[in-house]
C-alpha cells in the first residue's frame, strides 16, 4: 500500500496543485487497488472506483458505478453487483458453505457454493458480512455491522445480527429519484 501511494504521489506532484491533484491522487489510488479485481473479475462495468483493497473471485460480476471501499470475497458461487452501488469499508462475502450434511462430524470435506447477489441502488455500510444465498433487493440499505443472510426486499431498511428488516424507504421518493438520476437530471 505504501508503494502505490508513493507512486502516486510521485505522480501528482509535479503536474498539479490544489483540489485537481487530490482529484487525480484519489483516481489514480482507485485504479491501483482495483488492478487485482480487473484481472481476476469475469465482469466490471463503467466507473468502477476501490476506495479500499478489493480481494473478490473469478466469478464476480460488477456494473456500472460501483464503489467498494474494502471488500473481501470467498468461495466458489457467484457474486453479483448490479449498478449504482455504494459500500462501505470492510465488507466481507462469502459464496460457500462447508458441507454439514455429509457423513462426518462436525463437517465434511466438501463445499456448497451458494451465489450472493447485490441488485441495483443497495447501500451497504461498514463491517457487513454475506453470507452464502444472500439477495439483496433494489434499493435496499444495509446498516452498518450487519450479519446478512437471505432476501432482503427492495427499498427496505435492515441490520442487526441476524440483519431484520426495521423500516422501509418511501417507495414514491425512490421511483422519482432513480428515474431523475436515469434522465440525468441528478
Amino acid at each position: 500500500m505504501a508503494v502505490i501511494n508513493f507512486l502516486v504521489w510521485l505522480a501528482t506532484v509535479p503536474v498539479c496543485t490544489g483540489k485537481l491533484r487530490g482529484r487525480i491522487r484519489k483516481r489514480m489510488r482507485s485504479f491501483f487497488r482495483a488492478l487485482p479485481a480487473r484481472r481476476k473479475c469475469k465482469r466490471i462495468g463503467s466507473n468502477f472506483f476501490c476506495g479500499g483493497l478489493v480481494r473478490l473471485t473469478r466469478k464476480t460480476e460488477i456494473g456500472d458505478h460501483v464503489c467498494l471501499n474494502g471488500v473481501w470475497a470467498s468461495g466458489n458461487g457467484r457474486l453479483v453487483f448490479g449498478s449504482h452501488i455504494q459500500c462501505g469499508d470492510g465488507l466481507r462475502i462469502f459464496t460457500r458453505n462447508h458441507d454439514y450434511e455429509s457423513d462426518r462430524l462436525p463437517f465434511g470435506s466438501g463445499y456448497v457454493a451458494k451465489d450472493v447477489f447485490v441488485d441495483d441502488y443497495v447501500w451497504i455500510g461498514s463491517q457487513v458480512i454475506l453470507l452464502p444465498g444472500t439477495h439483496i433487493h433494489e434499493g435496499a440499505i444495509i446498516q452498518a455491522g450487519s450479519v446478512v443472510h437471505g432476501d432482503i426486499p427492495a427499498c427496505a431498511i435492515a441490520g442487526g445480527n441476524p440483519a431484520k428488516v426495521f423500516s422501509h424507504r418511501d417507495l414514491d421518493r425512490f421511483a422519482r429519484l432513480k428515474a431523475e438520476y436515469e434522465a440525468g437530471r441528478l
